[in-house]
Formats: structure tokens, sequence, C-alpha cells
């Protein structure tokens, strides 16, 4: 069974700072992600292009499949020497998680990694060798749906110290937050934002370390199948049909004229929601078998905007319209599939109006794109 690998970040610079000495970087293939948190020594421009450097470095390599000992090597050979203290320094943790359940973790001079299964902190196996001089901490272990693994850069550890927290938020203390915050089921984006979130109380809004926080989560993907306009040729009307209901996971079909082609192939009748009736949105409805029925092009142009503004599901306004539902239930979904009418609705066509209702390709091409850009797998598919 694939396993889908949720991931998300979020980061605080040092106070005083423009520039966040830490840096993520993260690559997607289709068999892995390897997710990489470098921390730069010092604050700053230089710790900024230092963790940079061996971010990026870091995550390239191992896309490439190059060895532990190669990756070292080259940023050892590559990292520029800090003038006061003679030394090229950038610590750093690289999480590499297969779509098959195996993870491999690299930490060098970072904390150690926060790896949870069913909620709660789980030990594992560390072993340690010397590569250029480098004293390496490495692990391997199968990873299961609902594992959570986070790594974070040592301003979170140090959070409060000397203020709130004497000794700063200790390593055990951090975890048994985490294990709280897990029992709220966030997505690795809201979970990474909610711990820097109380970093940055601990710090009293004046962090005194750059701070970020890495999680990724493991679970079953989510599957979504998005019906948009009727197809070109009528007989197609079956096809689209049964490919949108044989499909697994949720199912939404946009447009008015899309969503009386399914309920009359499925002999059935689509039901207006009438409570919550919004002037800005279209309405919306449910149809037996799918999840949302939605208006069409008003409501992807505004699902898009929506999309652009936001980060994740917890900044959707609590406001229950077509926009919203159809925002969480695509920024909830890993692999999405959109069947894609090319029938023209002439009313689309009007120079006179907005640019932004002007092509209904353009709408969901853009959306698409955009929870492309989120690590979503997307696939466009036209009638």
């Amino acid at each position: 069974m694939k396993i889908y690998i949720d991931v998300g970040w979020t980061g605080l610079s040092k106070y005083g700072e423009e520039l966040c000495g830490d840096n993520v970087e993260v690559v997607h293939t289709s068999d892995f992600v390897v997710a990489v948190l470098a921390d730069g020594l010092g604050s700053g421009v230089k710790a900024n292009i230092l963790s940079t450097m061996t971010s990026k470095i870091i995550a390239t390599m191992f896309e490439n499949g190059a060895t532990l000992e190669e990756v070292v090597e080259t940023i050892s050979n590559t990292l520029p020497v800090c003038q006061k203290r003679n030394i090229a320094y950038s610590t750093f943790t690289i999480i590499q998680a297969t779509r098959d359940g195996q993870a491999y973790v690299v930490e060098f001079d970072n904390p150690s990694l926060f790896y949870l299964r069913e909620g709660k902190l789980f030990p594992l196996k560390w072993h340690e060798r010397k590569i250029c001089g480098r004293k390496i901490k490495e692990t391997r272990f199968k990873v299961l749906p609902g594992d959570l693994l986070v790594t974070v850069s040592d301003g979170v550890v140090h959070a409060g110290i000397g203020g709130v927290l004497n000794l700063g938020w200790r390593w055990n203390e951090v975890g048994n937050y985490i294990e709280k915050l897990l029992k709220m089921k966030p997505d690795a984006q809201t979970l990474s934002k909610w711990l820097i979130t109380t970093c940055e109380q601990l710090y009293a809004g004046r962090p005194g370390d750059d701070t970020t926080v890495l999680a990724l989560k493991l679970r079953t993907p989510r599957t979504l199948t998005v019906a948009v306009g009727p197809p070109q040729n009528k007989a197609d009307d079956a096809t689209i049909t049964r490919m949108v209901m044989e499909e697994p996971g949720a199912k939404v079909v946009c447009g008015g004229t899309t969503g009386s082609i399914v309920a009359r192939e499925l002999g059935t009748e689509i039901k207006v929601d009438l409570k919550d009736l919004n002037p800005e949105t279209p309405p919306f409805g449910k149809l037996k078998g799918v999840d949302l029925v939605t208006e069409g092009i008003i409501t992807l142009s505004k699902t898009l905007e929506l999309l652009k503004q936001i980060e994740d599901l917890q900044e959707i306004p609590e406001d229950k319209n077509a926009v919203t539902l159809l925002a969480k239930i695509l920024l909830e979904s890993d692999k999405i599939k959109f069947i894609v009418g090319r029938a023209i609705n002439p009313a689309h066509q009007n120079p006179d109006l907005p640019l932004s209702l002007a092509l209904k390709m353009q709408v969901v091409n853009e959306i698409a794109e955009t929870l492309e850009n989120r690590g979503k797998k997307v696939e466009l598919m036209y009638f």
C-alpha cells in the first residue's frame, strides 16, 4: 500500500534579524520524499546562506541517489568558512521517507528527531559514525500510516531559556506537547505552526535564536474526483458519470449543467442547501453518492482566490458556503483527478465579464497548479 507523506514547516527569525538562519528544503519524487532542515552558524544573512546551501546540496544529492559520505564530503568542501571562527558550519537533519513505508534519518548536531506512533513518542535505535571528521547519527526504521516525524532546530529547545523557562523547553517537554497537539488531529503544516506559535510565546515575542519546525505526517492517501463542466460530446455523459462514481474517495461536481447530467444519469435529484445561502457565493447542494455539488465558474474562481490567500486548512473561513467547502475538500485531499468537460458555455465567453471568469479551462488549470505547488498529485482528464 502506498503511503502519502504530508510535509509542513514553519520558521521564526531571531529577534532583530530579517532573514532566518535555518532553512528547509523538500524534494518529492514518485517513490520518496527527502526533507532537510539545516541550521547555519550564527544568525542573519551569513547563517541563511550556510543553511540554504547545505539544505539544497543535501536534498539535490539525495534525490539523485548520492551516498551519505558523498553528501557530507561535498558540504565540507563547499561551505564558505566563517572568517571570525575559521569554520564552515551548518547543522542538519535529513529525513527520507519512502512511499512503501521505509524511513532513513540522519542527524548532525541538531536536536534529536521526535518520532510518534499511535500518538505517543516512540524510541529509535541510533548508530553513530564519523564522516569527514563529523560525528553523524543515523537510523533506519519502518513507518506506518498515522506515524509522525518532527525535527526542530535548537531554537525550539532553547525557547524561554533564562525567562519563562530557566533551562529552556527541554526535549521531553516538547515531545509531550506534540503528543497533546496530535490529539487535535492537525495536518503537518498546522502542527508546525502551533509549535512555532508556542515557541514565540515562550520567547515573549523576542526569539533569542532562529527557530524552525519540520513535520512529516504519514497517512493513507485521500483521493478526490472533481467533475467540471459538460463534455463536448453528449454521448460521453454516461462515461463521465461512471468515472466519477467508480473512483475511490470523495467526489465533487462543479457546474449546474454538469450536476444535472450526473443527477440524470444516476436517476436522482440535486438537493440544494437553502440554510446556508450567501449573497456573495452561489448555493451548493448534495447528490446521492456525491459529497458536494456547486455552481461552476464563479465558485471555481472564488475558490482559486481563496487557495492563493491561505497557507493551510486552519485559515479557511468558518462560513459554510460553496467556496469554503470546495477549498476544504481540495486541501484535505492528496490525489485529485479533474474530469473537465470541453463544452463551452456562451455566457462565459462574454467580453464584458471580468477576465477571471473568461475561461473555465484557465481557472481549472490554475487551481491544479496551485494544488501541485502544495504537494498534491493532480491529474487532468478532458472530454
